[in-house]
């Protein structure tokens, strides 16, 4: 542990980047197969049976982030911390901080278990899910929230993993699941004519082996932080401040189920006769985004544990080559993936199904729909940084701008001028807007961080510390 904790101050910044960053983008983009690969396989059931199976659950992916951001409600907002502690050589504060989560997931698991078992039919109808879609929805929305604790086990503690400098451990807790996951879909959707089904039971088959890896390590002699049970409790001054941090990725999570609510009613509302294929279409734009940003995902974890660490203990000359390196590597790679959209739509969609009126009609979708990733490498590099910090209060509102305050307002009223072309520019508006004012606003704030060699107690008093 005391070698981890002296890479995290000592060890050059880019080569300690790229090396917690690497397996982080590895652990995400592996993540984002979880219901990707599940959707791959339902796209390819014969007939229209796959069209309305892909459909039905692009219904309930949205309901499903929402469960996954109270995991990072906990996990985010209480490594960061824990980070920060290690950094002031608290051992005990941030061994207080993984008890205190990990009884507040095990909580969260059972409420929302019982809230959404009992009302799952209405929400799913609200999010979009026609009369021939809900069955469906329902069917797979249902067998999922059966896992909703081996949900929330993985995903919230895996951070306090990663943020003790254990990349690589934390790449395979997701690592080992979706690998199941891979290879259980086939088996259960086709060898055992199982359909949405089998894709519901082979997701909670591999998150319950996730979750039994990340326990594992977290109460071994392996992680220098420990579950233990004295370290275990639900102290109001242990918890306020990990949720109040972990509001900002909360937020950023949850809210992609309100913008597939605007964005799949819009289509309902707007697309007449071909409201199936065009939610079907968008499921498959947004399927595409969320995966292509999971690398932007990963390089701000790899750089988290490194800025907090460092914050914790007053090295800021490391906290700002940390993050010069965070914010040229996104705008890279984000610049990079806008212009494969641009040049290829087509192809991205392929990926996802044959069935021509959905291809076609995503096809011309995605070249604007993916138009603002040009500048997304920057939003999340200063607004997770920001995180990274403990500055809980501005996270929480430049989380909310881009989503809450912008895109979903457009995605309601453009509509209305528009048709389904409103809909369309709706997110690149919002991200481009959200992108601008989120750098304006960290190149201000940064100043304020960094102008003397300590943290002041202001400052200390803000981040928690």
């Amino acid at each position: 542990m005391e070698t981890t904790e002296n890479k995290l101050g000592t060890a050059p910044v880019g080569k300690l980047l790229f090396s917690l960053a690497l397996p982080a983008i590895a652990a995400q983009v592996i993540n984002a197969l979880y219901n990707i690969v599940d959707r791959i396989y339902i796209g390819r059931l014969p007939g229209s049976e796959g069209s309305l199976a892909l459909a039905g659950l692009g219904i309930a992916y949205p309901l499903i982030l929402i469960i996954s951001a109270f995991a990072s409600l906990v996990g985010m907002g209480g490594a960061p911390r824990a980070s920060i502690k290690m950094g002031q050589k608290d051992h005990d504060g941030a061994e207080r901080i993984l008890g205190n989560s990990f009884v507040m997931l095990l909580i969260l698991s059972a409420v929302l278990t019982a809230f959404f078992l009992a009302l799952k039919t209405p929400l799913l109808s609200l999010f979009g899910a026609t009369e021939d879609i809900l069955p469906i929805a329902d069917e797979y929305f249902t067998i999922y929230l059966c896992g909703t604790l081996f949900v929330q086990l993985p995903l919230g503690l895996n951070p306090f993993i990663s943020a003790q400098g254990f990349a690589k451990t934390g790449m395979l807790t997701v690592a080992i699941g979706a690998l199941s996951n891979i290879i259980l879909d086939p088996i259960l959707i086709f060898g055992l004519d199982m359909g949405v089904s089998g894709a519901a039971i082979a997701t909670v088959a591999s998150q319950f082996i996730s979750a039994v890896w990340v326990m594992a390590f977290l109460c071994s002699k392996k992680s220098g932080l420990r579950i233990r049970r004295c370290r275990l409790g639900l102290q109001p001054k242990v918890i306020g401040p990990v949720i109040a941090l972990g509001v900002s990725p909360f937020i950023m999570q949850a809210t992609e189920s309100l913008v597939q609510l605007a964005l799949n009613g819009g289509m309902k509302s707007y697309g007449g006769a071909e409201a199936n294929t065009l939610v079907g279409a968008m499921t498959i734009m947004i399927s595409i985004m969320q995966f292509l940003l999971m690398p932007l995902v990963g390089l701000t974890q790899g750089a988290q544990p490194i800025i907090s660490y460092n914050y914790g203990a007053n090295r800021l000359g490391r906290v700002k080559r940390t993050f010069r390196l965070l914010f040229i590597s996104s705008m890279t790679y984000s610049t990079l993936m806008w212009a494969l959209c641009m040049l290829f739509p087509q192809l991205f969609m392929l990926v996802f199904t044959n069935d021509a009126p959905t291809v076609a009609a995503g096809t011309s979708g995605l070249r604007i729909f993916a138009a603002g990733l040009l500048l997304l490498g920057a939003q999340y590099s200063c607004q997770q940084t920001l995180v990274a910090l403990g500055q809980a209060k501005v996270s929480l509102v430049l989380a909310l701008l881009r989503k809450v305050i912008l895109l979903i307002p457009l995605a309601v009223v453009l509509p209305m001028f528009f048709g389904v072309g409103g809909i369309y520019v709706s997110e690149p508006i919002a991200d481009v807007v959200a992108a601008l004012t989120t750098t304006t606003v960290f190149y201000f704030i940064q100043k304020k961080l960094f102008r003397s060699p300590g943290l002041p107690a202001g400052e200390k008093k803000q981040a928690g510390i």
